[in-house]
């Protein structure tokens, strides 16, 4: 059955269920990593650690027994997943022959930095040369005239080299250091049975499935901008507009409105039987948790979460949130690393974590409640839950509810921390 129109609240589980964190955790342990990226179809990478770092808070929301080890071990241990392009994102090993096309046009621009459009052929046949001979290799194992300052990309030209032969496909990350990148010769890193390339057409079809079920549903003016990126290759609106009636033709994706809003959207038609369930008010089988729901216990949010960032909680769930982590202190409304709270199927509250690794202590510098948040006892009990097991993920030994400053709340969250 294929449903035309769904509600706010179909829409808004469906986006948190189609990301996996709704109603609750479906995946466990090492083996959950590797579950929960493909379902995500991509994790963005950060590397501040105030508390996690943002991929950890991320899979720690999907995944149940989470320890941030489990995603390095999937990824480059395993060689299960692999992170690529100037948006970092981790995605599944299977998906790189997909990439392929869009690194051969990386090549074909070159790089946007001055005269590090295209870094010299005589230095990137000596990076190659040196990984060849040497093994894996990181920035720091190359010396290097300095170049004006390019964040995480590098500071030497031969750290920009480096990155150029990353994003044109010739080297990948085989591991890294902290978050520090370690390189190697593709061959090396990436399992042969994923070494090769699809046609432009197989990758235009792929990509735009991907992006689809990426968002969990997309407004349908926007394939044209998301293409543009996933192909590094402008797609004019009319291209785009053809390439979703070849996609609806085929019965691989259809339309779908959504409750007061003026947008249309694109949902994969695999999907369709879930909109089904959901404005029946039931929950499909096939996202049973495998520990508690979101009833139960909340969710922190990671910073840089698809459902929320970029402007996305506002829309969806009527929440304000911005990562303030680039603002001066000054300027902040809330915290430095603030983190929306996922309770039942919505953002109901705001934290502001900190781990004093010295003390292993998990302070809570600050804490703010959505005016129609719920203040009962089933909100507290599910919120020391979610206190607990993201202590126990980052390792925290101790929890200080210094920030928490609705008095009844704090004195409830004490007990129950305690029991």
């Amino acid at each position: 059955m294929t449903i035309d129109s769904i509600s706010k609240q179909t829409y808004r589980r469906f986006l948190l269920a189609s990301q996996a964190l709704w109603p609750g955790r479906r995946f466990e342990g090492p083996l959950g990593a590797e579950s929960a990226l493909k379902q995500m179809q991509a994790l963005q990478l950060d590397p501040l650690t105030m508390v996690a770092r943002s991929q950890d808070i991320a899979m720690y929301g999907r995944v149940l027994n989470y320890k941030p080890e489990h995603l390095y071990q999937m990824a480059y241990k395993e060689r299960k997943a692999f992170d690529y392009g100037g948006w970092l994102m981790m995605y599944p090993m299977s998906d790189f022959p997909y990439w392929r096309l869009h690194m051969k046009h990386r090549k074909q621009n070159g790089l946007n930095y001055e005269s590090f459009k295209h870094p010299p052929k005589d230095l990137l046949k000596f990076i190659l040369a040196e990984l060849r001979e040497r093994g894996p290799l990181g920035n720091r194992d190359f010396e290097g005239t300095k170049v004006k300052a390019w964040s995480y990309r590098g500071r030497k030209e031969t750290s920009v080299a480096l990155f150029y032969l990353w994003l044109t496909g010739e080297v990948m990350i085989s591991t890294r250091k902290g978050f520090d990148r370690i390189y190697d010769l593709r061959e090396r890193v990436l399992p042969s049975e994923f070494d090769y390339a699809v046609t432009e057409k197989e990758t235009i079809e792929f990509m735009s499935r991907k992006i689809i079920s990426f968002l969990g549903m997309m407004r349908e003016s926007r394939l044209g901008t998301e293409l543009s990126y996933y192909l590094h290759k402008d797609v004019p609106r009319e291209d785009a507009k053809k390439i979703i009636h070849q996609l609806v033709e085929q019965g691989i994706v259809s339309r779908v409105g959504v409750e007061s809003s003026k947008d249309g959207f694109l949902i994969l038609n695999s999907d369709q039987p879930h909109l089904s369930e959901l404005e029946a008010g039931r929950v499909p089988k096939i996202w049973k948790p495998k520990g508690v729901t979101t009833d139960e216990e909340v969710t922190f949010l990671a910073p840089l979460e698809i459902v929320s960032a970029r402007g996305r909680a506002k829309k969806v769930f009527d929440f304000e949130y911005l990562w303030e982590v680039y603002k001066p202190a000054h300027q902040r409304r809330w915290g430095y690393y603030t983190l929306p709270i996922l309770y039942g199927d919505d953002l109901v509250a705001r934290l502001d974590p900190k781990l004093d690794r010295a003390t292993n202590t998990l302070h809570i510098l600050g804490f703010w409640l959505e005016d129609d948040a719920p203040k009962d006892e089933a909100f507290a009990n599910a919120f020391a839950n979610g206190l607990k097991r993201f202590a126990d993920m980052i390792g925290a030994k101790k929890i200080d509810l210094g920030g928490i400053t609705q008095t009844k709340l704090r004195s409830y969250l004490k007990k129950k921390l305690k029991s």
